[in-house]
């Protein structure tokens, strides 16, 4: 069986970008609907950037980039990890 498996790949956003366009939302009075197209990402996207910058106090502790993510830190070491013991435990690296 021959599967062709595509790797999908997530696009990443600048902090300034997020925060620029959540700034059409909240001070320029736009619909997330609008700004989401102007922008060129979904509305649920646009709306989860909205909810993580009114959880924080300043934009700098919001809408964390992927150098900063604690959760891309521990994946990539545990892609490290499975690349260093992988091949002694027969186990492969696909991502």
């Amino acid at each position: 069986m021959n599967e062709i498996k595509e790797k999908i790949v997530r696009r990443q956003y600048e902090r300034e970008f997020k925060v620029d366009a959540v700034r059409l939302v909240t001070e320029g009075g736009q619909r997330i609907s609008d700004v989401a197209r102007q922008v060129g990402v979904t509305p649920k996207m646009l709306s989860q950037w909205r909810a993580q910058l009114h959880r924080h106090a300043t934009p700098e502790q919001a809408l964390v980039g992927p150098d900063n993510d604690r959760e891309a830190e521990v994946k990539q070491l545990k892609r490290r990890i499975a690349l260093l013991v992988g091949p002694l435990w027969g186990v492969s690296v696909t991502s």
